[in-house]
């Protein structure tokens, strides 16, 4: 799962929000560097991601790739879930999508010590409304050409986005089967 998933799934608060996102800047041992609930949130996060991970409908998802192209699935699948997500959301929230993205924004807005990396794209993730972006479809080229700059293997991603245009249909089938599950394993795993 990518940013978004992470947030709808990691709980209301600001602190929760905090910590669905620092889950992909925290690394290691958590050891009390972070508030209660934000390692909380952290944690959760790392749930989510074992749990995605390991779940037979996202290896089924990530079979549908090309063997060649298996290596970066994990990531086209998590940039394409967040897409369905954002663009069925009222499948899934009550919340308007809008609002849900200006109280994230704002709640990093509000933190004074992001860690890492999150310091320096929360205020373009804001900026931009990266998670309210999502719903485009033609928004995912311009994230991957984005990640396969960070990559030491760029050109793994290079034709990424045809190859979730080629596979939307089933892709989409796919996630809509798993993310009620995975709703239910977060709302489980973070009480």
């Amino acid at each position: 799962m990518n940013y978004l998933a992470h947030l709808h799934l990691g709980g209301r608060q600001p602190a929760d929000m905090l910590g669905s996102l620092y889950g992909d800047f925290v690394k290691g041992p958590l050891q009390g560097r972070w508030p209660l609930q934000v390692e909380a949130g952290i944690r959760l996060h790392r749930q989510i991601d074992a749990f995605t991970d390991s779940h037979p409908l996202v290896l089924q998802a990530k079979a549908r790739f090309p063997s060649e192209r298996r290596r970066y699935a994990g990531i086209l699948l998590d940039l394409f879930f967040d897409h369905c997500l954002a663009a069925n959301w009222r499948d899934y929230s009550t919340e308007p999508l809008e609002d849900f993205t200006l109280r994230v924004y704002r709640a990093l807005q509000n933190e004074p010590q992001l860690p890492g990396k999150l310091a320096l794209i929360a205020p373009r993730m804001a900026e931009q409304d990266w998670l309210g972006s999502y719903r485009e479809f033609a928004v995912l080229e311009q994230v991957l050409a984005s990640m396969s700059r960070r990559l030491s293997r760029p050109e793994g991603l290079a034709g990424g986005l045809a190859e979730l245009e080629r596979l939307y249909q089933p892709l989409h089938e796919d996630f809509r089967a798993f993310y009620p599950q995975l709703c239910a394993f977060a709302s489980h795993a973070g009480a």
